[in-house]
C-alpha cells in the first residue's frame, strides 16, 4: 500500500503452491507441500478437493535455507584455501562475494552432477603474485557438510503430521517448493519422512508461488470460478476469565474464515461493566500469553452474579483479520475492537510460543485445575449462602448454623491461593453435600405441608446448572466490578 498497490487479500506462500497444484484434482486428497527456500523453510498439510483447498496444519523453521547451505560451502572452500595458501578470504569482502556466487552455482550444478569445480582465477593476491582458486566439490562431500542442517527439517514435518493427525500414509501427494528442494539430500529425507512417497515437481519449485499467487489474483477479479482457499489460525484466540485462565474460542489450525460466539455472565453482583481481554497463545493462565486488546461493555443492568447473559463473538476474515464483539443480551448494547496481527505473526515467535506451551503443559494443566477448583468452591459457597437466605424457615437449626460455618470457611479459602487443588476439591464436595441437605429440607418440609415449590423455587437450580456445565451453557468471566 505505501507502494500504491491495492491490496486485496494476504497469501502464504505454502498455501499459494497448494493452489497452484490444487486446481487440477478430481478427487480429495491430503498434500503436503515442503517449502525449502533461500532463508527459511514451511511444511504445510491441506486437503485438496474440488476447487477447495483447505490448511489443516502448518510448521517450519525461519532460519534454515539455501543460504545455510552455501555458508557451509563457502567456509569448507575458504579453509582448504587458507591451509594452501595461508589466506583466509572471509577477510576480503570482494573476494568472500565472489566466492558465495561460486560456491551457489556449484550446489546448483551438484544437484545434476556428482562432482563439479569451483574455479576463481585472481581471487586475490599476496607478496609473491596473483592466487587462483581452482578446487573439485563432489556430491558426497557437500552432502556431508550439509548433513545436519538437512535434518533440521524433520521436527517440522513431525510435528505438521502431529497437529494435522495424520501419519506419513495418509499423505497422498507431495509437493516440493523452493529451489533448495532441488538438493538430492533434501528430496531423499522428504521420501523417507513420508514412507517413501516420490514428491511431485511438475510445478517449477521456483515458480509455484508466483502461479498460485496469480491464480488467487484471478479468482477475486472474477476470472477463475470454481477454487475456495482456505487457511488457518496459526495460536489459539481466547479471552480472560475468572481467576486469570484463558479461555480458547478459537483453537489452533481453525480454518478462517471462521465465527466462534461463547455466552459468559458476570462474576460479582449488581456489575454494569465488564473488561474484555483479548488474548492469542497455547498457555493455560492469560498472564502467559500475548495480550491482542482490551476494550469495555458498559450499561449492564444491575443483577446477582450469573445472570447477565454477554456474548462474545470472535469473527476471522479471509484475510486473517479479527473482530471482537461483546454484547449483553438483556439491552442490545455491544462494544467491538478490530484486531489485524491476529494471524500474520512472525513464524519464530509460533514456534517460540507453541514450544513453550509444550514446555509447560503439565505445570499449566495443574495450575488450571487448581484455578477452576477454587472457583468452583466460590461459585458453590455463593449458591449455598443464596439457597440458605432464601429458605432459611425450611432449614433445622443446627444445619443452618453448620452451612454458615462451611461458606465462611469456603470465603476463607478462595482468599488464600497458596491452598492445595484436593482441599478446594474436598470443600466443594462438603459445599455440594450442604445444598443437596438443604433441597432435601426443603422437600420434606413441603410434603409434609402439600406445598411443592422445586428446588429452584430456593434459588439454586439453575446457578448449580450452570456450575456443572448445565443447559445454560453460561461462563463466569473475571469481569470486574465497576
Amino acid at each position: 500500500e505505501i507502494a500504491g498497490l491495492k491490496v486485496l487479500r494476504i497469501i502464504n506462500e505454502p498455501t499459494a503452491a497448494a493452489l497452484a497444484y490444487g486446481l487440477e484434482k478430481k478427487k480429495n486428497e491430503t498434500i503436503m507441500v515442503f517449502d525449502l527456500g533461500g532463508g527459511t523453510f514451511d511444511v504445510s498439510i491441506l486437503d485438496v478437493g474440488e476447487g477447495v483447498c483447505e490448511v489443516r496444519a502448518t510448521s517450519g523453521d525461519t532460519h534454515l535455507g539455501g543460504d545455510d547451505f552455501d555458508k557451509r560451502l563457502v567456509d569448507w572452500v575458504a579453509d582448504q584455501f587458507k591451509n594452501d595458501t595461508g589466506i583466509d578470504l572471509r577477510k576480503d569482502r570482494q573476494a568472500l562475494q565472489r566466492l558465495y556466487e561460486a560456491c551457489e552455482k556449484a550446489k546448483c550444478e551438484l544437484s545434476t552432477t556428482t562432482e563439479t569445480e569451483v574455479n576463481l582465477p585472481f581471487i586475490t593476491a599476496d607478496a609473491t603474485g596473483p592466487k587462483h582458486l581452482t578446487m573439485k566439490v563432489s556430491r558426497a562431500k557437500f552432502e556431508d557438510l550439509i548433513h545436519d542442517l538437512v535434518q533440521r527439517c524433520m521436527n517440522p514435518v513431525d510435528q505438521a503430521l502431529a497437529d494435522a493427525k495424520l501419519t506419513p500414509s495418509d499423505i497422498d501427494e507431495l509437493i516440493l517448493v523452493g529451489g533448495s528442494t532441488r538438493v538430492p539430500a533434501v528430496q531423499a529425507l522428504v521420501r523417507k519422512l513420508t514412507g517413501g512417497k516420490q514428491p511431485n515437481m511438475s510445478v517449477n519449485p521456483d515458480e509455484v508461488v508466483a502461479v498460485g499467487a496469480a491464480i488467487q489474483a484471478a479468482v477475486i477479479k472474477g476470472e477463475m470460478e470454481d477454487v475456495v482457499l482456505l487457511d488457518v489460525t496459526p495460536l489459539s484466540l481466547g479471552v480472560e476469565t475468572l481467576g486469570g485462565v484463558m479461555t480458547k474460542l478459537v483453537e489452533r489450525n481453525t480454518t478462517i474464515p471462521c465465527r466462534r460466539e461463547e455466552v459468559f455472565s458476570t462474576a460479582e453482583d449488581n456489575q454494569t461493566a465488564v473488561d474484555n481481554v483479548v488474548l492469542q497463545g497455547e498457555r493455560e493462565m492469560a498472564r502467559d500469553n500475548r495480550v491482542l486488546g482490551r476494550f469495555r461493555l458498559e450499561g449492564i443492568p444491575p443483577a446477582p452474579r450469573g445472570v447477565p447473559q454477554i456474548k462474545v463473538a470472535f469473527d476471522i476474515d479471509a484475510n486473517g483479520i479479527l473482530n471482537v464483539t461483546a454484547k449483553d443480551m438483556a439491552t442490545g448494547k455491544e462494544q467491538t475492537v478490530t484486531i489485524t496481527e491476529s494471524t500474520n505473526l512472525d513464524k519464530k515467535e509460533v514456534e517460540r510460543m507453541i514450544r513453550d506451551a509444550e514446555q509447560h503443559a503439565s505445570e499449566d494443566k495443574h495450575r488450571r485445575e487448581t484455578v477452576d477448583a477454587r472457583y468452583q468452591v466460590d461459585s458453590l459457597a455463593y449458591q449455598l449462602d443464596r439457597t440458605l437466605k432464601e429458605a432459611s424457615d425450611k432449614v433445622p437449626v443446627n444445619e443452618k448454623a453448620r452451612c454458615e460455618q462451611l461458606i465462611e470457611e469456603a470465603r476463607r479459602l478462595v482468599k488464600d491461593e497458596s491452598t492445595k487443588k484436593e482441599r478446594y476439591n474436598q470443600m466443594a464436595s462438603d459445599l455440594q453435600q450442604a445444598l443437596h441437605m438443604i433441597a432435601s429440607s426443603a422437600y420434606q418440609q413441603a410434603e409434609a405441608t402439600g406445598t411443592y415449590g422445586g428446588a429452584g423455587a430456593y434459588g439454586f437450580g439453575a446457578e448449580q446448572g450452570r456450575t456443572s456445565g448445565g443447559d445454560d451453557d453460561v461462563i463466569d468471566a473475571e469481569f470486574t466490578e465497576r
